[in-house]
């Protein structure tokens, strides 16, 4: 029989086995290296996106923030405002109570009474003046609880102290200022030009 040497085809036959399973090899871990740069990019651009949303995000929190403190600055200056308005429709209401104020000091003064001095602190008037008598003052405070714009007087000092001959007394009197509600009433219909 003859000597057939298989040998060289078998050597020859695992050199190319083992080139296809290297080229094999080689192209897996190519598509394998594709593949993980391909998911990485995926992920960087999902990333991407996710900060562009997020800085877009941002950039309108600062800008809802600034007209948030647009609106609060506005909020206190409104605020002032109507303080203001509140304080001059106070004293548009106000404006002829000094005027009925003196009228009913006039009216309510009795004889051998006179004022020396009229202090005026928020709503409450300090009286201070000279009389003849104890019953002078008695008479004056009960003409002040009738008076419609004032109220409440409250007697601090009546004292014989007096300079002068024929008022010997001084006293310190106190009363409450009111708005009397008839008067008002009349002085709406008055300026809002009603019945």
């Amino acid at each position: 029989m003859a000597k057939i040497n298989l040998l060289p085809w078998r050597a020859e036959r695992r050199k190319q086995r083992q080139k296809q399973f290297y080229t094999l090899l080689g192209g897996v871990a190519i598509a394998a290296v594709l593949a993980v740069f391909g998911v990485k990019m995926y992920y960087d651009s999902l990333v991407e996106a996710q900060q562009a949303r997020n800085a877009y995000l941002q950039n309108e929190i600062r800008l809802v923030d600034d007209k948030i403190k647009e609106i609060e600055a506005l909020d206190r200056k409104r605020a002032d405002l109507l303080q203001r308005k509140q304080v001059i429709e106070q004293l548009q209401a106000s404006r002829s109570q000094m005027v009925h104020l003196f009228d009913e000091l006039v009216r309510t003064i009795p004889e051998g009474v006179r004022l020396t001095s009229i202090k005026q602190a928020g709503t409450i008037l300090t009286l201070e003046g000279v009389t003849q008598s104890n019953a002078r003052v008695s008479s004056y405070i009960r003409a002040l609880e009738g008076s419609g714009w004032m109220s409440t007087p409250d007697l601090s000092i009546i004292e014989a102290k007096g300079s002068e001959k024929n008022m010997p007394y001084i006293f310190n009197l106190k009363v409450a200022l009111v708005q009397p509600k008839d008067e008002s009433a009349e002085s709406d219909a008055a300026v809002g030009g009603g019945p």
